[in-house]
C-alpha cells in the first residue's frame, strides 16, 4: 500500500494541526460568503420597484421639469422623481423634452410631438473648444 505520510508521531500531529487550521480558514471563508450572498439576496428582495416613468428636474427655484424618461433610463440625471403615466403624457404634451435615448414619447404612443425646448443648461454653457497642443523641437545642443 502506498503511504506518503511521515512515519513518526510528532510530524503526523503537526500535519493534523496544520490541516485543522486550514479547515478553520476554509470554513470561515465559506460562512462569510454565505452571509454575503444572503445579504445580497435580501437587498434584491427589499429593493423598491423601478418606476415606469421619471421626470428629470432642473436646478433652482421650484426645480422645473426638464426631461421625461422611461423608468430605468441610463441617461436620466440624479435630480429626478417618479411620475405616473398620465403626468408623463401631460408633461410631454406641455412641451417638456422627451429623452432622446429611451424615447418616452414613443413608449407612451404620442406621435408627432413638437420638439421641446433646448436643455436649459445648453443655452448658458457654450460648447468647449478643443485645445491644440504646440510641439516645439528641443533647442540645439552645444
Amino acid at each position: 500500500m502506498f503511504d506518503d505520510l511521515p512515519p513518526d508521531l510528532a510530524r503526523l500531529l503537526t500535519l493534523r494541526v496544520w490541516h485543522t487550521l486550514w479547515l478553520q480558514r476554509i470554513d470561515a471563508k465559506i460562512a462569510a460568503l454565505q452571509q454575503w450572498n444572503a445579504e445580497q439576496a435580501q437587498g434584491r428582495r427589499s429593493r423598491p420597484a423601478q418606476p415606469d416613468w421619471i421626470v428629470e428636474l432642473g436646478i433652482g427655484t421650484g426645480r422645473p421639469p426638464i426631461e421625461v424618461h422611461v423608468g430605468g433610463c441610463y441617461a436620466a440625471g440624479k435630480r429626478r422623481r417618479p411620475v405616473p403615466r398620465d403626468e408623463a403624457r401631460r408633461l410631454l404634451a406641455d412641451g417638456v423634452r422627451a429623452c432622446g435615448h429611451c424615447q418616452p414619447d414613443h413608449a407612451l404612443d404620442i406621435p408627432d410631438l413638437p420638439p421641446g425646448p433646448a436643455h436649459p443648461t445648453a443655452m448658458h454653457c457654450p460648447r468647449p473648444q478643443p485645445v491644440l497642443a504646440v510641439i516645439r523641437p528641443p533647442p540645439p545642443g552645444p
